[in-house]
């Protein structure tokens, strides 16, 4: 994740649900600087393998680290962003969005 953004290997990459990680401070590349502010409505536009989907974020939570169910599959096409929490270690920030 210092150079890329990473996808969580039990998850899909194109049907189902797509659940991606980054940095959002502290290190060269913070893709998810902004995730934070993610509200309701939100657009994420996802480009795989030249084909292009857009989402519509639903919901912008914090749950535990332990907390694994985000990466749950779904039969609709949905995206799920995953980071840490300022100085909240044992917490993850989880943004939920659905296919538009």
């Amino acid at each position: 994740m210092d150079n890329y953004i990473g996808h969580f290997e039990e998850t899909q990459k194109w049907k189902g649900n797509v659940c991606l990680a980054a940095h959002n401070r502290g290190y060269k590349n913070n893709y998810f600087s902004e995730v934070k502010t993610l509200k309701e409505g939100d657009k994420i536009i996802y480009h795989y393998e030249g084909k292009l989907r857009e989402y519509l974020v639903e919901k912008n939570i914090i749950i535990k680290d332990t907390d694994l169910s985000c990466l749950e599959d779904t039969q609709k096409n949905k995206m799920t962003l995953i980071t840490c929490v300022e100085n909240e270690p044992n917490y993850r920030r989880c943004v939920k969005a659905v296919e538009q």
